[in-house]
């Protein structure tokens, strides 16, 4: 990549000037703003007061050295307050086209040896996807292959909640209000129709509990004595005492939700190399807290509950093992944590997790690091912020959530109107067609999602996602259709020589599409897939720029057409593969 080229030579420079050996963290290197001349741009504030200069002379200097030492790559300079622009030799670029106008691995890093795991989405199995669920699920599938295209060998795992009080609600509402309904008897997708029992149970705790404080009994006392809580409470216990009925009605009940899981996975792209049960993991753990408890690392209380302090880390103390000896969700975790370090060994574990969740994974590396096990170092937690709609939160009790299914089914709804309405799909089948908005609904879905840094909380204005004019994934999948339909019409020829100077819009579309590869890699160390979408929209902008300004078909010579097709090639190519890793198709037209 150019711009590790232009990094090396600047810290030769720095090396060679002053004297001073510097790493490349230690300064910036961009691509030059449109507003100044040039095409990379060192950032020299860093340096002003470790050389002790004035950007000026600074800039001067070593623009001085580059372009002495280094003229087949740098033509020409400039130094705009603290900038150090630089002009790079147009043949360069034009050989970098040569070479990958067709390279659907451009950009993308050799394999660096290391095993990366990202766990996501991590479903309950008393109600079916939501919005909140899409943006994990986006987040976490677009990381591992945004970690693929950096050189790490990936294994994508989910953990599913399979258990525990909330899935004994909606088993006790099924019991109390079905009649033996099924999701097939009423033709529901299944986990839509657990989720509506678990609506149902709430319905009836509200009311019976309201019953309760009518005839005199407090709120408190309501809340733990309603019947229908109660049998729920019983239903659990049953549950972990092995009772043959309740088992059997739970792997049912169960199944039903797998099966509209499965559904609405394969029509989003979430796929996964393992699938963890909490039934099957929530016991993991007990033995590394005994042998915590011998080496010291946690504590018994008086009355045999087991305690880690985490006081010297600004936190307090956290219970780990129950009096009783039953788990916590941290003792499942550090088994889990373990028994996923056995089956892969992997370097990284990355768990895309809501921010609610920031001090439970902060307590989770901090045992592990006591613990002094392997992959405690490796543990980073992808915290995101929730998503909410124009009208407000959603409650999943309340039957108020947003269903992935038809949040998705809304989104090809709208994307059907909107392209129905720019008139330029008559020659579609209507198969073809029906494809086409279900391409272009879930492009919008996820890219909005995804634009947005995971850290912060937004909310989702669907219509807004599906504007083929804004930041969106329906503008950049316009912005391919529209390439390959040039590129329909002609096709570049691999061996045309070049003798013409690139114009400034050629060049500064060609220097843009350079960047794909240093795009990826701030994406995969920050762990942020809006870089990668930020960038892809800005590259499908110099694009429409470059095809308004310059025509291609009619272009002033062969040399300038074919230049133009291989420019236009190597977008579309960007444009097709990083959009694959934020799990969004484009169509080859619209």
């Amino acid at each position: 990549m150019l711009h590790t080229i232009v990094r090396e030579k600047a810290i030769e420079a720095i090396q060679s000037v002053f004297g001073l050996v510097l790493t490349e963290r230690d300064f910036q290197v961009n691509t030059t703003k449109p507003e100044f001349e040039g095409d990379y741009t060192i950032v020299l504030f860093s340096l002003i007061k470790v050389l002790k200069s004035d950007p000026a002379t600074l800039g001067d200097q070593l623009g001085k050295w580059l372009v002495e030492h280094h003229n087949n790559l740098f033509t020409d300079y400039n130094v705009i307050k603290g900038f150090l622009n630089f002009s790079i030799n147009g043949q360069l670029l034009i050989d970098l086209l040569n070479r990958h106008y067709q390279d659907s691995c451009f950009g993308k890093a050799p394999m660096n040896g290391q095993k990366v795991m990202v766990e996501y989405s991590s479903p309950n199995t008393n109600k079916p996807l939501h919005l909140g669920h899409l943006r994990n699920n986006f987040l976490g599938r677009s990381i591992a292959e945004i970690m693929k295209a950096n050189g790490y060998e990936v294994m994508k795992t989910c953990i599913v909640n399979d258990r525990g009080i909330h899935i004994c609600k909606s088993m006790v509402a099924w019991q109390r209000y079905a009649n033996g309904v099924t999701p097939q008897s009423t033709q529901t997708k299944g986990d839509h129709f657990v989720g509506d029992y678990y609506v149902k149970f709430n319905e009836a705790y509200t009311q019976e509990v309201r019953d309760l404080i009518a005839s005199g009994m407090d709120k408190d006392k309501a809340e733990k004595e309603a019947p229908i809580m109660k049998a729920t409470q019983q239903m659990l216990v049953e549950w972990e005492n092995g009772n043959e009925e309740v088992l059997s009605l739970w792997k049912t009940m169960n199944s039903w939700v797998y099966e509209g899981f499965d559904t609405t996975y394969k029509r989003i792209g979430s796929d996964f190399a393992k699938t963890y049960y909490e039934s099957n993991t929530y016991l993991l753990g007990k033995e590394t807290i005994e042998t915590g408890l011998q080496k010291h690392v946690f504590f018994k209380k008086e009355d045999g509950s087991v305690w880690i302090d985490l006081t010297s880390d600004g936190l307090d103390e956290k219970l780990v093992l129950r009096k009783d000896g039953t788990s916590v969700y941290i003792t499942q975790d550090i088994g889990l944590a373990q028994k996923k370090y056995e089956e892969f060994g992997m370097d990284k574990s990355i768990y895309v997790v809501g921010d609610e969740q920031n001090y439970h994974l902060k307590v989770l590396q901090l045992i592990c690091k006591r613990l002094g096990l392997p992959y405690a170092d490796g543990i980073f937690h992808l915290s995101y912020g929730m998503v909410e709609l124009p009208t407000g939160k959603m409650k999943s009790r309340e039957g108020t959530v947003v269903d992935a299914d038809d949040l998705i089914d809304e989104m090809v709804t709208i994307a059907a109107t909107h392209t129905q309405e720019l008139g330029k799909v008559k020659d579609f089948t209507e198969e073809e067609f029906n494809v086409l908005c279900e391409t272009i609904g879930l492009g919008a879905l996820k890219f909005f999602l995804l634009r947005v840094d995971p850290k912060k909380k937004m909310v989702f204005n669907p219509k807004e996602s599906i504007d083929f004019h804004g930041f969106t994934g329906p503008f950049i999948q316009y912005t391919h259709a529209r390439i390959r339909s040039v590129l329909r019409k002609a096709s570049p020829q691999s061996d045309f020589p070049y003798t013409a100077q690139l114009l400034p819009t050629e060049k500064k579309l060609l220097v843009l599409a350079e960047q794909f590869g240093v795009s990826l890699k701030q994406s995969c160390d920050a762990l942020d897939p809006s870089t990668l979408a930020t960038y892809l929209f800005q590259l499908a902008q110099a694009f429409n720029s470059f095809y308004t300004e310059l025509s291609i078909t009619y272009a002033e010579s062969e040399e300038k057409k074919d230049l133009r097709l291989k420019l236009s090639s190597l977008v579309a190519t960007i444009l097709k593969s990083g959009m694959e890793m934020l799990g969004i198709a484009v169509p080859d037209k619209m």
